[in-house]
């Protein structure tokens, strides 16, 4: 299966993260290549990611002095809203 990002959701983006880094050698895990566990497994870290995504709707001051804080509050709660309404 080959894996798109940019039409991936964030919330699947961040929990792939999470189920990458607790699996793979190259985190904390001891699979070589995870890419298959990580396939099947990172469902289980949408909790995990909702919550991390959720800390995200406050941008930085670093942030708001290159962007629009009133657009990254929008995109931020649209990828949570395509989260916790979409089905599994």
């Amino acid at each position: 299966m080959t894996w798109d990002a940019a039409a991936t959701a964030p919330v699947e983006r961040i929990a792939r993260v999470l189920a990458g880094h607790e699996l793979s050698r190259n985190g904390e895990g001891d699979i070589k290549s995870a890419a298959a566990a990580v396939d099947v497994s990172w469902p289980d870290y949408t909790d995990a990611a909702l919550a991390i995504l959720k800390t995200m709707r406050e941008p930085s001051g670093r942030m708001l002095a290159v962007g629009d804080a009133a657009i990254w509050d929008r995109m931020i709660a649209a990828a949570i809203e395509d989260e916790t309404i979409s089905e599994r």
